[in-house]
């Protein structure tokens, strides 16, 4: 699971940032921090796209991505908590 969180002064390039993370799955927990559980391909496909992103960035810009054991996560208040499994028959 990887914890997304980003800081992006340019409002296009973050507006962009944040469109292509929700098209690859991530789910926004806060304002600019998102969760993304999913396949090693497309997690491996997300970052080499925000690798993309981060060649177009100013010293101002900053993308921090956590990868964290779902066996170590706590969470607390009322954000959104995808954490079940879901199983399609």
């Amino acid at each position: 699971m990887l914890v997304i969180s980003y800081d992006i002064a340019d409002d296009l390039t973050r507006s962009r940032f944040n469109r292509m993370l929700l098209k690859q799955g991530a789910i926004r927990l806060q304002y600019s921090v998102y969760e993304m559980v999913n396949s090693k391909r497309i997690v491996d496909n997300l970052l080499v796209q925000i690798q993309h992103f981060a060649k177009r960035f100013t010293k101002d810009d900053s993308i921090i991505i956590f990868d964290v054991d779902k066996k170590n996560l706590v969470k607390y208040g009322s954000a959104i908590h995808m954490d079940q499994d879901i199983v399609f028959i």
